[in-house]
């Protein structure tokens, strides 16, 4: 089990970006922060080290997604109707909130890419690692889903 010095520590580093992961996957602020709890039960129960930084961001990057994933495919949970996230987000601009919006609506494959990338500044090949696809899938994923953004943000 991990220290709480250990733990004040991950939890001021990362916090943040499990948070937002989450939002993205789930668009429900309470789903979100049920899987937020997941991530740092499965992080305080941890017995190893993490060799760098980065892979330790990694190893908090690729729980979330994945424990979002096991919470969508939940019977109860794909039932339910989403609700709108951003009335519960302040301070957000009103250009950044459609932004946002028009972000979540992609589909999940272009969702999950134009997150990672612009949102938490993961390069391709550290993309393609963290949902373990191919770096040039990744580049086609980015650029499709671009093309999808652009279309729906020219139309707003």
């Amino acid at each position: 089990m991990k220290s709480e010095q250990e733990l004040s520590r991950v939890w001021d580093l990362y916090s943040g970006t499990i948070k937002r992961l989450a939002m993205v996957y789930l668009k429900n602020p309470q789903d979100t922060e049920d899987v937020f709890q997941n991530v740092f039960l499965k992080f305080s129960l941890l017995d190893k080290d993490f060799e760098t930084p980065e892979h330790e961001r990694a190893w908090f990057v690729r729980v979330t997604v994945n424990q979002c994933k096991d919470f969508l495919k939940n019977f109860f949970r794909s039932k339910t109707v989403p609700l709108d996230i951003l009335e519960d987000i302040p301070a957000l601009s009103r250009e950044k909130t459609d932004v946002l919006k028009t972000v979540l609506s992609l589909p999940e494959k272009y969702r999950e890419v134009i997150y990672l990338f612009y949102y938490e500044d993961y390069q391709a090949k550290e993309i393609g690692k963290i949902l373990g696809k191919n770096t040039n899938t990744i580049f086609t994923l980015l650029k499709r889903g671009r093309d999808i953004l652009k279309k729906k943000l020219e139309e707003l």
